[in-house]
Parts: C-alpha cells; sequence; structure tokens
C-alpha cells in the first residue's frame, strides 16, 4: 500500500539528504529531490586586459613615427570593466624626455597604417564625423590618456570613467599615442596631431 500523500514530501527530503551525506538516494531510484533552480546570470559586464608590449617588434604596438616612439620602447596598458564604470591604465617607457603625448583609446585595432585603429571610441557617438565638438569630443565621453614623460622617457596616466563602462558590444579596441596635447576647443577638440604608436588591447 503507498503511503498516504501528507508523507510523500518528508520521504523526498530525506532521500535528498541522503543522497548530499552518503547518497542514499540510489536505493530508490524511483523517488529523487527536484532539481536546483538554475542561476540567474548578472547582467552587468566585466573584464579586465592587461597588455604589455614592445614598440616595433611583436606587432601589439606599433609605431608610425620613430623619432617619437622610437623602436624598442615599451609601453603597458591596462584596463578593468566592473558593473558601471571602466578604467584604463597606460605606462611607458623609451619615449623621448619631459615630453607630454596626447593618448586615446580608439575603436579598432591596431594596424600597419596609422588610421587602421579608427576613431575614438565614444561612449555616446557624435553624429558628425570627424568628431570634433567638445560635447562628444571631451574626456568624460571618450578616454582620454595624456601624459608627460620624466627625464628618463617613462610615463603614466590612468583614466576612469565612472558615469558609465565598456559593454561587451562597445569597448575600445586600441590606445594611440598622438604627437602632441589633446585639444579642446571646438572645431579641434580631441585632435592631437599625428598618430605616433599604437598598441592593441581587447577591453
Amino acid at each position: 500500500m503507498f503511503a498516504p500523500r501528507r508523507t510523500l514530501l518528508p520521504v523526498l527530503v530525506t532521500l535528498a539528504a541522503g543522497a548530499v551525506l552518503g547518497g542514499c538516494a540510489a536505493q530508490a531510484p524511483s523517488l529523487s529531490a527536484a532539481p536546483a533552480p538554475a542561476a540567474v546570470p548578472d547582467s552587468r559586464f566585466a573584464s579586465s586586459v592587461a597588455v604589455d608590449a614592445t614598440f616595433g617588434t611583436d606587432g601589439v604596438a606599433v609605431t608610425y613615427d620613430p623619432a617619437l616612439v622610437p623602436v624598442g620602447a615599451q609601453a603597458k596598458v591596462t584596463g578593468e570593466t566592473s558593473g558601471t564604470s571602466s578604467v584604463v591604465t597606460l605606462a611607458v617607457t623609451g619615449l623621448l624626455p619631459n615630453r607630454t603625448y596626447g593618448a586615446h583609446a580608439h575603436q579598432k585595432p591596431c594596424g600597419p597604417a596609422a588610421a587602421d585603429s579608427g576613431a575614438h571610441f565614444q561612449h555616446t557617438a557624435d553624429p558628425v564625423k570627424p568628431s570634433v565638438d567638445p560635447a562628444f569630443a571631451n574626456p568624460v565621453n571618450e578616454v582620454w590618456l595624456d601624459f608627460t614623460t620624466d627625464a628618463e622617457g617613462a610615463g603614466s596616466v590612468t583614466a576612469t570613467q565612472s558615469e558609465w563602462a565598456f559593454t561587451e558590444q562597445a569597448a575600445p579596441r586600441s590606445v594611440v599615442i598622438h604627437a602632441l596635447p589633446t585639444s579642446t576647443e571646438p572645431g579641434k577638440a580631441g585632435t592631437a596631431g599625428d598618430r605616433a604608436g599604437c598598441v592593441s588591447a581587447e577591453f
């Protein structure tokens, strides 16, 4: 005779506990505990990147102007995205001493030609190209990494975006070092002279 319906739940709980403690549920294959509910995935995008590269030797770091970014100079690009913020750090050695360079995150990876890395990465895209409007070309909407080297040609800078973050669908693919500091004036905002070097980084 089958047990009354009111005793079924305790039997299932007992068998489930037995499976955890010693595999007792295997003695009664016709009864098994209900599967645990599937975990709900975290909808936030999180990523980290760390790239160490030597300009002109490994394809990851390309120099377009060896007078400003010599072959053999080194760069490290790191990035962290978590929740609603992203942090990017650029550190360089072997560049010209006591000099200010412009630098920004760009949309595409580096290539043989300076233009291969595309335009600046923008959180809110400027509908007008090229983007030289300070409403879009600014360090809040883009990732600006201008830095000044020391007497040994080393420098570092960190940019933090605390109001938005990279996503799986929208993230930069390189950091470009420019010949000049970044301009902020209307009609020239975001420009920083020629592209002197580039480091590919999958943020």
